[in-house]
């Protein structure tokens, strides 16, 4: 039998292992950590959200990467990735914004249906075994029991970014590879919180949410939620953003998305009386303390015209300091460009070696369209891995 080797057993490397193992190779999967598919885990810990039941062509154009890139995607697709839940006896449910849910909401039953499979399927997992090193076909590792070198027929590298490193994604393989002479695109933070450097009044309501709001940073425009925290804002809207942030865009947020400007102004222009102007914002937009501490903590003093001061509740300009450091964001932008890779997503400085996941430079928010892209590349590169060693014989 043919030996093929997986380097990282995150959701992209299992789906390698999975189109490998059957095609009938002989998979071994190799991770640095003690335990498989950490970050994916995590990930479920609050609902594991696999993908996005909408039509294809939306899905797609939230996928920043090649045409190829969108390809790869539109062949293992939402629809793909329900089935394949399914037929790991794991059912799955669609929620009222389209996100796409396991019944058991957590990772943990799907990854162990998924690693059961696998081990039926004569799949070997290596724990704690770190990649450090190629030399032609030899793979070398770092072991419990010392230093090991596998020399398989076909190795998918699998390696994820470099957020989170923690859970093992550390970007160390950038240095393997850029002494075999395949450079990487510098990693950044993506799906990120803000940093935001708050005033000491702000501080009573850290852990509130904005929900909804409508955020816009360049052409992208999101309704959504974010929460107030110490070091800033987080949540989903925010993580939606965070591209057209990192890329310089200015960030302004509407406090009340359900009216228009002209109904602001005009609830505004009511008589204020002797009622403080906080009062006024809660009484005429029903504006909650933490929407009116935003509006003061970015444009204090407010406006007194009704005009003026509805183009603020309507267009807030956030004032920040960027996106929150790489180690702390969900994902990462950058890494192995997709110049460096064939069709398969075999590198063509490295015949036999393929790449897939989050080590590719590409980018997506979360919300399904993240881990979809996972799954997309990982079975990608595992079918063209598997045919790729059936036309070398």
């Amino acid at each position: 039998m043919k030996r093929a080797l997986v380097i990282g057993a995150g959701p992209a490397g299992l789906m390698a292992a999975s189109q490998l193992s059957e095609a009938g190779l002989l998979v071994t999967i190799a991770d640095a950590k003690p335990s498989p598919a950490r970050k994916f885990l995590m990930a479920g810990k609050s609902g594991l959200n696999l993908t996005k039941d909408e039509p294809l062509e939306d899905f797609l154009g939230h996928i920043h990467g090649p045409e190829s890139l969108r390809r790869i995607v539109a062949a293992f697709g939402p629809e793909h990735v329900q089935r394949w839940a399914q037929s790991l006896g794991q059912s799955v449910f669609t929620g009222s914004s389209g996100r796409v849910f396991p019944k058991a909401m957590k990772a943990s039953p799907l990854l162990r249906a998924w690693l059961a499979q696998l081990q039926a399927r004569g799949v070997t997992l290596n724990r704690g075994w770190r990649w450090v090193g190629l030399d032609g076909g030899s793979v070398e590792f770092q072991t419990p029991s010392g230093r090991q070198i596998l020399t398989p027929d076909v190795t998918v590298l699998a390696l994820g970014g470099a957020s989170w490193s923690r859970l093992g994604s550390d970007g160390k393989w950038v240095s393997i590879l850029a002494q075999k002479g395949v450079y990487c695109t510098p990693f950044a933070p993506s799906n990120a919180g803000l940093r935001v450097a708050w005033s000491p009044h702000m501080e009573r309501h850290f852990g509130a949410p904005i929900k909804p709001a409508r955020l816009t940073a360049g052409d992208r425009t999101v309704l959504g939620e974010f929460v107030i925290s110490s070091r800033g804002l987080e949540g989903s809207a925010i993580y939606a953003i965070s591209r057209a942030v990192r890329q310089g865009a200015a960030l302004t947020v509407d406090l009340v998305p359900g009216r228009e400007l002209a109904d602001v102004a005009a609830r505004l222009a009511k008589p204020q009386g002797k009622t403080s102007l906080s009062n006024h914002l809660r009484k005429t937009l029903k504006l909650d303390p933490a929407r009116i501490a935003l509006l003061q903590e970015f444009s204090r003093p407010l406006p007194s015209d009704p005009q003026a001061l509805a183009r603020l509740v309507k267009t807030l300009p956030i004032r920040h300091k960027g996106l929150r450091p790489i180690d702390e964001a969900i994902s990462t932008a950058g890494g192995l460009s997709f110049d460096a890779l064939d069709d398969g997503l075999m590198i063509r400085a490295l015949p036999g070696v393929f790449a897939c996941g989050e080590m590719l430079d590409w980018d997506a928010p979360t919300g399904g369209y993240l881990l979809t892209t996972c799954f997309a590349t990982g079975h990608h590169a595992g079918h063209a891995a598997a045919n790729w060693v059936r036309n070398q014989a």
